[in-house]
């Protein structure tokens, strides 16, 4: 099969020749249909990822149709089309058994602790607690946007942000994180604030709901800003970036008892954020993390997208084939690229 491969990191990957992958005996085979170019992946391109095991084929959001399947897998058979989080659990853990197989710790990730899907085939283990069956009426490539961004925001605004229709949303970056976590946001019910540092981001967050939209670039305190137009801080916010400044601005914007959800990664020189713990011992602010989701907490997601509340194909700005795909991933923290570019095309 042709696949996109590095051999070293922050080298530019190659288009080549790779065997094909065969499904162990609880995993399956997915010829891909779509696959996302996400941030997470230049992370790993770039050597942020102590999973990541050299010579490596990234690609982590995905959807297809299941090619074949192992010995012991007893839900799926070729041709079903589906989709998969990120982060799958090996149901059988205690994490898993308590339903977090978002935090398993046997997880297993495509793209990261195994090859992934810049490719024409991939290989999923742990199908029967992972694989989601995708319905007709959702297309590859917006399936391939739930994986990791829009599932992610999904968690992280409903589940771990409880957020609820009237509160207060703040969200700090509008990539294919923040802009998804806006659309969900909006769907709820909620009064959103988009922050990011340029216009053509959060003009395309006005589009999907955004009340109020914030340039962080103009030289204004962005936290004053959002604590003055919701009187008192928001309910819920959310960082979906990444950095020191977007994590700081998220604690220090929320009202008392207000709660932040870290989404964005904070690896590299990023991490280890200093953060105002007397703010949030004053506030009784509450803290949390969110990391990917959990397979049957898609049929909640499939829901609203089926009945319009949602829609994750409107987030797609780019629709690129294989060969693109290594320029594509290496420019990521450099475009000016909005919204999500998906890999649409593998022959």
């Amino acid at each position: 099969m042709q696949a996109v491969l590095y051999e070293s990191f922050e080298k530019p990957p190659q288009v080549v020749s790779v065997p094909d992958p065969h499904p162990m005996a609880d995993g399956v085979v997915i010829r891909l249909g779509a696959s996302g170019v996400c941030r997470s992946d230049w992370h790993g391109w770039m050597g942020h990822d102590k999973d990541i095991v050299l010579p490596h084929v990234p690609g982590h959001e995905l959807a297809g149709t299941i090619e074949e399947v192992g010995r012991n897998v007893t839900r799926w058979r070729p041709g079903d089309r589906v989709t998969v989080p990120f982060v799958a659990g090996c149901g059988a853990c205690e994490e898993c058994a308590s339903g977090n197989q978002q935090v398993c710790r046997y997880q297993f990730q495509p793209g990261f602790t195994a090859w992934g899907s810049f490719a024409q085939y991939v290989a999923i283990n742990f199908a029967d607690t992972n694989i989601v069956r995708l319905p007709e009426a959702v297309g590859f490539d917006a399936a391939a946007s739930l994986g990791c961004r829009f599932a992610t925001s999904f968690r992280a605004v409903v589940d771990q942000g409880c957020t609820r229709a009237g509160e207060w949303l703040a969200v700090h970056g509008c990539g294919g994180v923040g802009l998804s976590a806006i659309a969900i946001g909006k769907a709820l019910g909620a009064r959103v604030i988009a922050i990011d540092v340029q216009e053509d981001k959060l003009s395309l967050a006005r589009q999907l709901g955004a009340e109020v939209t914030l340039d962080a670039t103009n030289g204004g305190d962005v936290v004053r800003s959002i604590i003055d137009v919701t009187d008192g801080g928001a309910h819920v916010s959310i960082d979906a970036l990444g950095s020191w400044i977007t994590c700081r601005n998220s604690i220090s914007c929320l009202r008392r008892r207000g709660r932040h959800v870290q989404v964005g990664l904070m690896l590299g020189d990023q991490a280890n954020p200093p953060l105002p713990v007397d703010r949030i011992i004053a506030y009784e602010l509450e803290l949390r993390g969110s990391h990917g989701m959990q397979a049957h907490r898609y049929a909640a997601m499939l829901g609203m997208i089926l009945a319009g509340r949602a829609s994750p194909g409107d987030l797609i700005s780019q629709r690129i084939s294989l060969g693109e795909a290594p320029a594509a991933l290496m420019q990521l923290p450099h475009t000016t690229q909005r919204g999500i570019t998906v890999i649409t095309d593998f022959d």
